[in-house]
């Protein structure tokens, strides 16, 4: 500190003439320590003023500056906070207050003691100084006084002390009387060394006049040392009494610590025998509860179940170092071990007879729901096995081998069990599908013979995994004599658009729909119950421990899955339980993919309904759990069912394809086209508020382009039939659908549609029309390629071949009568022509109308402006020919 007091003095203050007295390190109270220094300071000239100097290293650490300052006259506080203890902490009170800490409380005591010194010494307004040691604070001097400033800073403040009042006037009355000392120093020394001598002699003489004092003070020194010399032995026959009664207290003392340790000994012994027989003795009523506890009743199950706690309790205690070495606590976990395998034994064995049990009255129930289609409900016996939960986890956490077999017995006895009710369950939904009837009761009727045979295709359909065996022929089989009014084995457009709304056997579809609906809606219950029992069962939820499995192979040959120890790989809980769910219900998806192989062969287009409901079901499964037994399932079967219909959206695109129109009849609407129409309406009826609509409008989109790609392919190869008459007919069939279904998907194929079937009207009204007025028509094709070379409109009539002569000629050829006779030969062919179930020979005839009129309106407009004031004109007037053209339509 005293470096760098003489670094600041000289790079900061020197140069200002100003004097360091004090200095202290301080960082400001509460923020980071960015230490600077506070330093007192005082001018060297007169009036001498007092400053507090903050000062601060640069930003590069080599060099002092000074930050701020502030006059000592300013300060009002200086609050020290304690007075009685150390702390570094103080507030200066200028304009604000200022909080500093100083690096250490002796810098800071240094400091405030300079304060108060420079405010006793200079200042007229005392500051005030809170929470500081009286010590650190000199009594000041009365007013009218000189005061010094004292203490441990004389060296700072300056190197002398100020004479005080009484030492002035001495010094000068001494001056007066030798007033020649300010003139002649030398003598005024000589003088005063003069005045010091005669004052030493006459010391020396004192001091010799006074040995006859001095002697005596010398005798009463002599008795008072023998003085001592007597308190002295009689201070060391005390000490040895003393030392007698020392031997003796320090007996006692060793006699009462070793009290003290055997005390303090015995309370830590009985505290280590308080803990265990705290936490390490087990109640006789638990003891009995788990040798003999009844776990068939609740009340012994509960019994059970806080025997087990206390037990698991009694095992689990963190016991302190040595204590397993007392014969008492081993004999006490051998116990323990003993009444823990012991209940494991009986709880096992008592859980394995309750899924047997609880499996033949679940059998017995069976056969209730063999012909109804509905799955039989397992809660009786979630239920009464719920109540083990808490003892299946604690044979999870003590006795893991056996929690594990008795997990791959329950999941052993529900796959036998699930696996028979679900075979049936199906066996009834795929029998009702193809409509095979039941009592009033609703068990199975007798069969006749050919729905015996149908019965038995039906179970053809199972085989030992489930898989769909039967060949396709028994299929056929199945499909075609299911019933009577039943359609043919695969739905196709060219089917529908051949037969009637009737003919589609609608309600054959719509039971199709509430089988599969009512068969996944009591597939999904069942599946959740059981999982959500496993999880709670088998406690597969509650804890993110690792549990592992590996396939074992049973004398059977059958692969079953069991849980291995910690050596094996891991998976998580909830794997497991997902694990135990495919094992469980192993047969549901072989068994719904059979269900939707002869949903499909009974009728193509089923593929929509089973695509709905099982987007559906997929869709309200991943909301429950998307990583769920059920969701992954029915996502799989969801895969099979969209390609199914995928498949039959390619096989209508296919038959169009192949499709054959006959030679010898007219085409009219093609039944592919009207199969579409009945198709979307189909569809739009099933997709309704569908998850899967996106996949509907692809396959319009597939099936419309193929519509008119085919449209188009059969339009070229027809022979009978004008190629416009079947473009024109089928798309305005076409459009006619699309705008009434309003499909969104479909806008642009609508517009399409549109355009062709306007494009080949005109193009067929065009060329059926022709030339009705032939030789007319050719008269003026001359007129119009004169008037192209160059002739003028008006000199068309001189030249030989076009003169007024021979148009004469060629207008007399067509009289009212021959050109009625003409349009009524026109009406029969198109009538021929056009089909009667689109009815657009009306609209035909009417767009024939207007191109004869038109062709009538541009015959008249030459005739004017190449034969004017000719007088010439047709046979017949324009209404004359909207008579033969409305007469002509109602006769027919």
């Amino acid at each position: 500190m005293t470096a760098i007091k003489h670094a600041l003095q000289r790079d900061i203050f020197t140069p200002n003439d100003e004097r360091l007295l004090s200095i202290v390190n301080v960082c400001k109270a509460g923020k980071k320590k960015k230490n600077c220094f506070l330093c007192a300071t005082v001018t060297t000239e007169r009036p001498v003023q007092v400053k507090v100097v903050k000062v601060k290293k640069t930003d590069k650490g080599d060099f002092y500056k000074r930050q701020m300052a502030w006059e000592l006259r300013d300060l009002t506080d200086v609050d020290a906070k304690d007075a009685n203890k150390e702390n570094p902490e103080f507030d200066l009170h200028f304009e604000k207050v200022y909080r500093w800490v100083a690096s250490s409380t002796a810098e800071k005591n240094s400091f405030i003691s300079c304060i108060w010194k420079l405010n006793q010494r200079y200042l007229r307004k005392k500051v005030e100084f809170v929470n500081v040691s009286p010590q650190l604070l000199e009594e000041s001097v009365p007013s009218g006084e000189s005061q010094s400033v004292a203490g441990g800073d004389e060296d700072a403040l300056d190197d002398y002390q100020e004479l005080n009042a009484r030492e002035e006037q001495d010094i000068e009355s001494m001056m007066e009387v030798c007033e020649y000392a300010i003139s002649n120093a030398e003598a005024f020394a000589e003088k005063l060394s003069r005045e010091l001598q005669v004052l030493d002699g006459a010391n020396i003489q004192s001091i010799m006049a006074s040995e006859k004092q001095v002697n005596i003070l010398m005798q009463l020194l002599d008795q008072a040392l023998a003085e001592v010399d007597n308190i002295e032995g009689k201070l060391l026959s005390y000490e040895e009494m003393l030392q007698s009664v020392k031997e003796q207290m320090d007996q006692i003392s060793q006699s009462n610590r070793l009290i003290q340790i055997s005390n303090t000994n015995n309370g830590k012994l009985l505290d280590e025998i308080q803990f265990l027989v705290n936490y390490m003795d087990l109640s006789k009523g638990h003891i009995k509860a788990l040798q003999e506890g009844d776990l068939s009743s609740p009340k012994g199950i509960e019994a059970c179940i806080n025997a087990s706690e206390a037990l698991s309790q009694c095992m689990d205690v963190a016991l302190k170092p040595g204590h397993d070495k007392l014969m008492a606590v081993k004999q006490q976990q051998h116990l323990f071990s003993e009444l823990r395998d012991t209940f494991a034994r009986r709880l096992t064995n008592h859980l394995n007879n309750v899924f047997v049990h609880q499996g033949h009255d679940q059998s017995s129930t069976l056969s209730q729901h063999t012909a109804e289609l509905t799955l039989p409900k397992h809660s009786p016996l979630h239920r009464d096995l719920l109540r083990y939960a808490k003892l299946m986890e604690w044979l999870k956490n003590t006795q893991r081998e056996k929690y594990e077999g008795l997990s791959r017995t329950y999941v052993d006895y529900m796959t036998r069990l699930y696996e028979r009710e679900i075979k049936d369950f199906f066996e009834v939904a795929k029998i009702k599908m193809a409509g095979t009837s039941k009592d009033g009761k609703g068990k199975f009727a007798t069969l006749p013979r050919k729905e015996s045979a149908l019965k038995q295709e039906v179970e053809s359909l199972h085989g030992s995994s489930g898989k769909l065996t039967g060949s396709t022929s028994s299929l056929n089989k199945l499909a075609v004599s299911s019933s009577n009014s039943r359609r043919s084995q695969s739905s196709s457009l060219l089917d529908m658009g051949n037969m009637s709304a009737s003919d589609l056997d609608v309600a054959d579809r719509t039971r199709f729909d509430k089988i599969f609906e009512q068969v996944l809606s009591e597939l999904e219950p069942l599946c959740l119950a059981e999982q959500d029992f496993i999880s709670k069962f088998f406690k597969l939820q509650q804890n993110p421990t690792l549990a592992q499995v590996e396939n074992v192979d049973d004398s059977d040959g059958t692969v079953h899955s069991r849980l291995l120890n910690e050596n094996r790989h891991s998976i998580s809980e909830k794997d497991m339980v997902r694990m135990m769910m495919n094992k469980i219900f192993q047969s549901i998806e072989t068994e719904l993919n059979s269900l939707i192989a002869l949903g499909d062969k009974i009728d193509s287009f089923n593929s929509l309904y089973m695509l709905v409901k099982m987007s559906h079901h997929v869709w309200t499964a991943e909301n429950v759990d998307p990583a769920s037994y059920l969701s992954t399932t029915l996502g799989n079967v969801l895969v099979t069912v969209k390609r199914n219909f995928d498949k039959c959206i390619s096989g209508q695109i296919r038959q169009m394809e192949e499709v054959k129109i006959s030679k010898k009849s007219k085409v009219g609407i093609l039944p592919f086209v009207t199969g579409f129409e009945e198709f979307a309406k189909l569809a739009e009826a099933i997709f309704r508020n569908a998850e899967r609509r996106g996949d509907l409008d692809k396959a319009y989109i597939k099936l419309i382009r193929a519509v008119f790609s085919n449209v188009e392919k059969v339009a070229n190869e027809s022979q009978k039939t004008p190629r416009d008459v079947v473009m024109m007919e089928n798309f305005h069939h076409i459009f006619s659908t699309l705008s009434s279904l309003k499909i969104s998907c479909l806008e642009a194929e609508r517009k399409e549609a549109k355009q062709k079937y306007t494009e080949h009207l005109q193009s067929y009204v065009i060329n059926s029309l022709g030339q009705p007025l032939e030789k007319l028509n050719h008269f003026f094709e001359g007129v119009e390629a004169r008037v192209a070379q160059g002739v003028r409109e008006e000199e068309v009539s001189y030249q030989l071949a076009f003169n007024k002569q021979e148009l004469r000629k060629v207008i007399k050829e067509y009289p009212g009568k021959e050109v009625k006779k003409g349009l009524d030969n026109l009406y029969k062919k198109v009538d021929k022509h056009l089909c009667e179930e689109e009815n657009l020979l009306q609209v035909v005839w009417h767009s024939m109308q207007d191109e004869f009129i038109r062709q009538y309106k541009h015959f008249e407009g030459l005739i004017n402006r190449c034969y004017p004031g000719s007088g010439i004109t047709m046979e017949f007037t324009i209404q004359d020919m909207l008579e033969y053209f409305s007469s002509i339509a109602q006769s027919h």
